[in-house]
């Protein structure tokens, strides 16, 4: 276990603010929520941040995702709890988060299974999503910030 290089969390209002701001967008964007919730956790998951990997779990909760369900994210590809629809915004996930593994990372094929579900606008939604939690994930990672804690 390692030591929060920041004790209070609350002493960064411009981080949250910012975030919540950007969340805000996302969920007005169309995608069903319980959708933005698996992406969250997956992005979360590869990056390893596991204060976003606890909230992730407990806001899919919060979604109405089942326990079995989040549970298997880590496994989306081969799991038959996901539906196409959330396969392909989890494959974008996958490839908007792993852009140094390759280049292209975020292939035309990738992208055209995505748009089969999802209006511009929500695809929109998605990419802000995987974005701001990537984004996320680096400050809870370079400050250390412990699971459990919330953002507030």
């Amino acid at each position: 276990m390692t030591t929060p290089r920041i004790q209070n969390t609350a002493t960064q209002p411009d981080i949250t603010a910012a975030i919540q701001h950007l969340y805000k967008q996302v969920y007005a964007g169309g995608v069903p929520r319980q959708t933005l919730e698996l992406v969250h956790l997956r992005a979360s998951q590869i990056n390893g941040c596991s204060a976003c990997v606890d909230a992730g779990g407990v806001s899919g909760a919060k979604a109405g995702i089942g326990t079995d369900k989040l549970l298997a994210v880590a496994a989306w590809y081969e799991h038959p709890a996901f539906d196409d629809a959330e396969r392909a915004a989890l494959a974008l996930t996958e490839a908007a988060t792993r852009l140094a593994d390759r280049p292209g990372a975020v292939t035309d094929e990738i992208w055209a299974e995505a748009a089969k579900h999802y209006d511009e606008r929500q695809l929109g939604a998605l990419v802000l999503m995987v974005a701001v939690t990537n984004f996320f994930n680096r400050i809870n990672t370079t400050l250390r910030v412990p699971a459990g804690t919330r953002w507030e």
